[in-house]
């Protein structure tokens, strides 16, 4: 399929920075939840508050992992839909545009994928594993 209109290449870049910013409010998930339960559970506790005493910013994520989690899953949901419309949307006419709005599109997807792996496991040490411990 041809495109020769801005509008579908505006959707791809929507898709393809929506995908990077799933990525970090994912990311977010990490810091607040797995990061600890990893360095913690290897015998780096020293590590880790050394860590919290250097950044005390992260403490907020772990007070505030409810509301991180929620944030996390919205911008996975809208990217999530910016990536099932952006999937079938056409390509420039020109090989090499093609070829790079293909790579962008399988880009944007790994990223995509990425994210929700990061998402799953923070998920997993901030609500899950705390059950086996009790």
């Amino acid at each position: 399929m041809a495109v020769n209109s801005t509008d579908e290449m505006t959707s791809l870049k929507q898709t393809k920075a929506a995908s990077v910013l799933s990525l970090f409010t994912s990311g977010g998930t990490l810091i607040c939840c797995a990061l600890p339960a990893l360095l913690v559970g290897i015998g780096a506790g020293a590590a880790m508050s050394t860590l919290v005493s250097s950044v005390p910013q992260l403490v907020w994520f772990s007070e505030h992992k409810l509301g991180v989690f929620i944030f996390a899953a919205l911008m996975l949901i809208i990217s999530g839909i910016m990536q099932w419309r952006a999937r079938s949307l056409p390509c420039p006419i020109d090989p090499a545009l093609a070829a790079t709005c293909i790579a962008t599109r399988k880009t944007s997807f790994r990223v995509y994928v990425f994210s929700v792996l990061i998402f799953l496991i923070g998920g997993f040490f901030a609500f899950i594993a705390p059950l086996f411990l009790q």
